[in-house]
C-alpha cells in the first residue's frame, strides 16, 4: 500500500510537469508602460507595448511577429498609430485633447512597438488618462503608468490594468507635494509584478524543481537556492540598468537548453552531481536576463534613477515568489528522495519530464 501511494505521488508529479507544456509561452505577453511628460505648453506621451499585444485588438493583414519584413512593418506603423491615439484618453482640466499630428511609431530588438503622442496643451488644474485599450486585452495585461515634469520628475506612478484603467492627478498638488511617495507607491506594485513573474515563468520553475530534485536535506537545496538568486540578481541588474544587453532571441532557447541540461545530467549522474551549485550560478546568470525581458517589455530599463527602486522591488518579488515555491515542493522532494523504494523512480521520471519540456520550449524558441 506504501509503495502504490508513492508510485501515485511520482505519477501525479510526471504529470503535473507534462501539463505545463500546454503554456506555448513561458511568459506570455501582457505588459506595457505609459511614459507621459508635462512640458510648459504640451504633453509628451510614450507608449510601449509588445507587438502581441497590439494584435489581440488590431487585425492586420499579416501577423506583426519576427517572420514579417521591415516593409511590413513599416506600412503598418500608420495603423498602429491611429489605434493608439484612438484608445489613449488625455483629459486636460475636464476636456478630451486629442494628439496635435499623427503618433511616430517605432520598433526596437525585443519585438516591442513604441508609439510617441504630442498633445498641444498643459494642465493648469488636473490630467486624466485613461489607456481605454486594456478593456480589449486579456484580465492579466498590465501597464505602467508614469507622469513626469519637463525636468523629468515622477510625479506619480501607478500599475493600471483592465478593471483599472485610468489615473487622475492634481497638477497644483503634485507640484508642491514633489512626490515623495510615488516610488514606494511603486514598489508594491513591482514586487508584486516579480511575484507573479516566478510564480507563471514555468520554465524558470522547472530548472530550479530539476537543480533541486537531487537534494535531501535543508542545507544542499539552500546552497542552490543561494546561488540561483545571487546569479540572476547580477544580470537582472546589469540588463535593468543597460550594462550589458543580450537579445531575447539568444537569451529565451539558452534558457530552454539549461532546462535540458540538468534534466538529462539528473539521469546520467543521479541524485549527487557534484558542484550544483556552480552550475546554478552560470545558468543562473542567463535566467537573469530572462527576468530582465520584462522590464525591458515595460521600457522601465531607461538607464534613470528610476531604474534602482523598481529593480530592488521587483527582485524581492522573485526571491519572496521563489522561496514560497521551494518551501511547498522541496518537502515533497526530500519525502520521496529519502524513500529507497521511490527515490530513483522519481528522479528520472521528473528529470525526464523535465527534459522533454525543455526540448519543446528549445525547438519552439528557435523557430520563432
Amino acid at each position: 500500500m506504501r509503495y502504490g501511494l508513492s508510485h501515485g505521488a511520482i505519477g501525479l508529479l510526471a504529470v503535473w510537469l507534462m501539463l505545463q507544456t500546454t503554456w506555448v509561452y513561458a511568459h506570455p505577453p501582457g505588459l506595457s508602460s505609459l511614459d507621459m511628460t508635462i512640458k510648459p505648453a504640451q504633453i509628451d506621451a510614450k507608449v510601449t507595448f509588445a507587438l502581441q499585444d497590439i494584435e489581440a485588438f488590431a487585425p492586420m493583414d499579416s501577423d506583426l511577429d519576427a517572420e514579417v519584413t521591415d516593409a511590413e512593418r513599416e506600412a503598418a506603423k500608420p495603423t498602429i498609430a491611429k489605434l493608439l491615439a484612438a484608445q489613449l484618453r488625455v483629459n486636460i482640466d475636464s476636456r478630451d485633447v486629442l494628439p496635435s499630428e499623427p503618433g511616430q511609431v517605432s520598433f526596437d530588438d525585443q519585438n516591442n512597438a513604441r508609439v510617441e503622442l504630442h498633445y498641444a496643451a498643459a494642465p493648469q488644474n488636473a490630467l486624466l488618462v485613461q489607456s481605454k485599450f486594456l478593456a480589449l486585452l486579456p484580465d492579466g495585461h498590465q501597464q505602467y503608468l508614469t507622469v513626469r515634469d519637463a525636468n523629468g520628475k515622477a510625479l506619480t506612478e501607478k500599475m493600471l490594468g483592465k478593471h483599472d484603467d485610468q489615473l487622475s492627478l492634481p497638477i497644483a498638488n503634485a507640484a508642491a507635494a514633489e512626490s515623495p511617495q510615488a516610488p514606494f507607491a511603486a514598489f508594491g506594485d513591482f514586487f508584486k509584478l516579480g511575484i507573479e513573474h516566478i510564480v507563471t515563468g514555468y520554465d524558470h520553475l522547472l530548472f530550479l524543481f530539476a537543480l533541486l530534485a537531487v537534494t535531501h536535506s535543508f542545507w544542499p537545496a539552500l546552497k542552490i537556492i543561494t546561488f540561483f538568486t545571487i546569479a540572476h540578481s547580477i544580470t537582472l541588474a546589469c540588463a535593468g540598468l543597460n550594462l550589458i544587453e543580450l537579445p531575447s532571441s539568444f537569451v529565451e532557447p539558452f534558457i530552454a537548453a539549461t532546462i535540458i541540461y540538468v534534466g538529462v545530467e539528473n539521469i546520467i549522474r543521479g541524485d549527487h552531481p557534484k558542484g550544483r551549485h556552480w552550475l546554478t550560478f552560470g545558468f543562473g546568470l542567463i535566467h537573469g536576463f530572462g527576468f530582465a525581458g520584462v522590464l525591458q517589455e515595460m521600457d522601465i530599463s531607461s538607464g534613470d534613477t528610476g531604474i534602482l527602486l523598481p529593480l530592488l522591488s521587483f527582485n524581492l518579488g522573485i526571491e519572496t515568489g521563489q522561496i514560497a515555491v521551494a518551501s511547498i515542493v522541496l518537502p515533497m522532494i526530500w519525502w520521496l528522495n529519502n524513500k529507497v523504494e521511490t527515490a530513483e523512480k522519481f528522479l528520472k521520471a521528473g528529470s525526464i519530464a523535465v527534459s522533454l519540456m525543455g526540448a519543446f520550449w528549445l525547438v519552439e524558441r528557435t523557430m520563432l
